[in-house]
């Protein structure tokens, strides 16, 4: 049982221990989505977020490659598909080190890997070989001379400390001390972190009403409110925070007062099932709106005030392919075609997530797109659609360059603005997605640049005219073909002459 003594000696350990440097928020990258963005709409929305930490469930090549020189800290994974192969073979483990970290770094920045998910409570029965995975992997970077810059370790779910409250009791599930004293120690030795899955969320559902939602949610709570820790007296106005404070009271239980704990995933879902009726918009926002605000802000926990809690949310887009309840499908910050769930309310908490998404935002088209589609939505926006496309015409403001993507981006997002943004007029079968960059390019202005939603370019207005006097063609039906815009343009003059 600790006291207050313990509580102010283990943190001039944890000081002593290693630099504190200030949190960062990063974001966990799924990929269980039926529409999945392309490496380069994933970075193009990172960078408009500016969002310079995150995570990927495995090592894949094409993002990682689209990763390279945006400085993006990148944390990669071994899936526990991959676990048992590298955790029985050395040799298995440096060539993964070589084709998924060493293939991209430096141009990739690879900070950190972590080996397996979950492992002890998701995956037991390979408990006993994880430690072997983490060392393996670890060798292959010391003999690349990057184990200094990439740390290694393995994220775990808070279930694994049980008594969790108070904190000061707290202690790690004694079935997993074989693999965690010997992990805990290489975490020691080599200035790595816990890893600590924290979901408030799921510790309310489970509390059957024993914990309130506003101490889920970092909402103020009256000092009569805060749970008190009755062996330290400190006391605690969150979840999140007595999470964390157990696990550094579970670690000092096997006597590890010196490791920094990085949260892996947090979150809330924003929808659920008849059976799930927290889950909601409203509260999503809350939570990692408080969270952000309370990571960014260093206030570490009441154990280790000013001690930096790093946190990946979970997640950045809704993950619409995963099975169970709901809720699982609905994690994310954003869709897939790049259109918020919801506007983080992050006044004060310094530049990420910066960018109003509802705002300043544009629709243009997925460069993985497949052409045809492309052509056949491009037509649609062009005739049924009512979108003015004259700027597209050979020798106008955005004919060039001169392909479907481009002609398809000007056009989508001249809908996307004609229809005031609405929910689901970017999406064009699945072939456009929502950016906060803006494609406008030489004298080429897209509607709704700048604010400037109907700018006139050369004369022509960018926004879709509904003018019939002139009894002329009020669309620009593209189709790619040389004819059909030498056909459009004759019948464009002879109606100039006219």
């Amino acid at each position: 049982m600790a006291s207050a003594v313990d509580v102010s000696r283990a943190t001039s350990n944890l000081i002593a221990s290693k630099d504190i440097t200030n949190a960062f928020i990063g974001v966990n990258i799924g990929s269980d989505i039926f529409d999945m963005p392309g490496p380069t709409e994933i970075v193009a929305l990172l960078k408009a977020q500016s969002i310079q930490h995150v995570r990927l469930y495995d090592a894949d090549r094409a993002l990682l490659l689209a990763l390279a020189k945006t400085g993006i800290r990148v944390t990669v994974s071994v899936p526990n598909d991959q676990l048992l192969g590298i955790g029985q073979s050395n040799a298995t483990a440096a060539n993964w080190v070589t084709r998924n970290v060493i293939a991209h770094v430096p141009a990739t920045n690879i900070t950190a890997i972590c080996v397996g998910s979950e492992v002890l409570t998701t995956l037991p029965n390979a408990a006993p070989i994880l430690v072997s995975a983490i060392n393996f992997i670890h060798s292959a970077l010391v003999a690349a001379n990057l184990d200094q810059q990439i740390k290694v370790s393995s994220p775990h779910s808070s279930s694994i400390i049980l008594d969790s409250f108070p904190p000061s009791q707290a202690f790690f599930n004694r079935t997993w001390n074989p693999v965690l004293v010997p992990m805990l120690k290489f975490l020691q030795s080599t200035g790595s972190y816990l890893m600590l899955n924290v979901y408030p969320y799921y510790d309310y559902l489970q509390s059957n009403d024993v914990i309130p939602l506003d101490y889920a949610l970092f909402r103020p709570l009256p000092p009569n409110k805060e749970a008190v820790d009755s062996n330290t007296l400190l006391h605690y106005t969150n979840v999140f925070d007595a999470v964390i404070d157990a696990a550094y009271f579970a670690m000092s239980d096997l006597n590890f007062t010196n490791i920094p704990i990085l949260v892996t995933e947090s979150g809330w879902p924003s929808k659920g099932d008849s059976t799930e009726p927290d889950a909601t918009i409203d509260n999503a926002n809350t939570y990692n709106s408080n969270l952000i605000r309370h990571v960014l802000n260093n206030t570490g926990t009441p154990k280790h005030p000013g001690i930096a809690v790093s946190t990946f949310i979970y997640e950045l887009y809704n993950e619409d392919l995963r099975s169970g309840p709901v809720s699982e499908k609905n994690w994310g910050l954003f869709y897939a075609n790049g259109e918020p769930v919801y506007t983080l309310h992050l006044t004060g908490a310094g530049i990420l997530f910066a960018n109003d998404t509802t705002n300043q935002t544009f629709c243009v088209a997925k460069t993985n797109a497949d052409p045809k589609m492309l052509q056949a939505a491009l037509d649609w926006a062009c005739g049924p659609g009512k979108v003015d496309c004259s700027p597209l015409l050979q020798g106008q403001s955005c004919y060039e360059p001169d392909n479907v993507v481009a002609h398809s981006t000007y056009a989508f997002n001249a809908y996307y603005q004609k229809m005031d943004k609405s929910p689901g007029s970017c999406d064009f079968k699945g072939v456009a997605s929502i950016t906060t960059t803006d494609p406008s390019h030489g004298s080429c202005i897209f509607p709704g640049s700048h604010g400037r939603k109907g700018a006139r370019t050369n004369g022509t207005s960018l926004a879709p005219s509904n003018s019939t006097s002139s009894g002329c063609l009020s669309q620009y039906y593209y189709n790619g073909g040389f004819f059909t815009r030498s056909l459009v343009l004759v019948v464009l003059l002879f109606c100039a002459v006219v």
